[in-house]
């Protein structure tokens, strides 16, 4: 009979402070675990001495983290999957590339102690930043780490998992920009802005058809989590290298169904190893509605805007879809009038749409945009790639 142990997040806690955590690496790319009477010992090393890059997306709970994660780890190829043999209920998933970890397993506080404290998910006090800021660090240097596992069946935090450095570690959660110490380990940041009204529509689908929530409890959840959301959450958009912005479409007056999706994607200006996409030509301002011959549109049809703006201070290009496609294989003719795309071949983009068409957003700007970003990351670790190799040899020369 297979026997489970269950633990408190406040008895790990208690567990993590009283044994010293020793990390040390050794030349071959093996890991090990040794806990015998004395401290976890954890050894791991990189091998290619090359560091991990680490990728952060913040978004609400229910706006879309998973589908992103999908359509991300899908360009470098492989599917993602829990780690093999481990905890069936782990949050972390792993491709031949990228381990996308969720920053919830760094609550310090179960389900049952946020109740008694009065506190949500989103409230600091409910997380462990020290732990998350110490192991995303050490994964970065190419050390392998035991992460906690929350459990969002139980409430509570399982046994750790050993977390070994990938090519690509994606943070995702609620707060992967909210600690600075955390945020200045990130390569790349990403941030989806989904609206009020869009944000009940799609928690709504997700927490009632998946999860068997209840209406009333669904607005009760969304009306106890909007100040913490508005006071720790939404300001880390500030500090995003990309922002996903979700909106209701201006192509249907006075629209309350919320089926059509007007999307935004925001990109800041001189972020190191990245560049903003343009439609036509670059630093001009221009609308442009294809709808015609080469893309079959039906009410209320597409239309694209492209221009310079500012967001938070900060100089930004800005790329906007408002409406959905009626043919995913007409995208094409749209990503031909896309430039800096870092694409692969012509088409990657229709492809890789084509490939999840499944997908939620498939059809209009949020799976687009995701796509784009998804192809854009990979060019930004290859450029960091490259440049880890030739750094040396500028330096044997100077």
């Amino acid at each position: 009979m297979a026997v489970s142990t269950v633990h408190t997040i406040q008895s790990l806690n208690s567990i993590f402070r009283q044994k010293q955590v020793v990390f040390h690496s050794t030349s071959k790319r093996t890991c090990r675990r040794s806990s015998s009477r004395g401290p976890w010992v954890i050894s791991c090393s990189a091998g290619d001495k090359s560091q991990t890059v680490v990728i952060g997306l913040a978004a609400d709970s229910g706006c879309g983290k998973s589908t992103f994660m999908r359509r991300l780890t899908s360009v470098f190829g492989g599917a993602a999957e829990p780690p093999k043999g481990g905890n069936p209920d782990s949050n972390t998933l792993i491709s031949d590339t990228t381990t996308v970890i969720c920053l919830d397993d760094y609550h310090s506080l179960d389900r049952k102690g946020r109740k008694e404290k009065g506190v949500t998910a989103l409230d600091p006090r409910a997380n462990d930043f020290d732990l998350m800021y110490e192991q995303v660090k050490a994964i970065k240097q190419g050390t392998a780490v035991e992460k906690p596992i929350y459990n969002h069946v139980t409430g509570l935090l399982d046994p750790p998992e050993l977390i070994k450095p990938p090519k690509i570690l994606v943070i995702e959660g609620l707060h992967p920009m909210y600690d600075p110490r955390v945020r200045d380990l990130l390569d790349f940041s990403i941030y989806l802005d989904i609206s009020n009204e869009v944000k009940f529509a799609w928690k709504i689908q997700r927490d009632m058809a998946e999860r068997g929530h209840s209406l009333e409890s669904i607005k009760a959840s969304i009306e106890a989590r909007k100040p913490d959301f508005e006071a720790f959450i939404d300001p880390q958009k500030q500090h995003a290298d990309a922002v996903i912005e979700v909106l209701p479409t201006k192509l249907i007056p006075n629209d309350n169904e919320g089926k059509v999706l007007r999307v935004r994607l925001i990109m800041k200006e001189g972020v190191k190893y990245f560049s903003p996409i343009y439609l036509f030509d670059e630093g001009s301002t221009i609308t442009w509605i294809p709808c015609g011959r080469k893309l079959t549109c039906s009410y209320p049809g597409i239309k694209f805007f492209h221009g310079p703006d500012t967001y938070f201070g900060h100089e930004v290009t800005v790329v906007e879809m408002d409406g959905q496609f009626d043919r995913l294989d007409e995208l094409i003719y749209v990503e031909s009038h896309l430039s800096n795309l870092s694409s692969k071949f012509y088409g990657e983009v229709t492809q890789q749409m084509l490939k999840h068409s499944d997908f939620p957003g498939s059809n209009n700007g949020t799976g687009l945009f995701q796509t784009i970003i998804g192809l854009k990351i990979r060019d930004l670790y290859e450029q960091i790639l490259a440049s880890k190799v030739t750094a040396p040899t500028r330096a044997a020369r100077a």
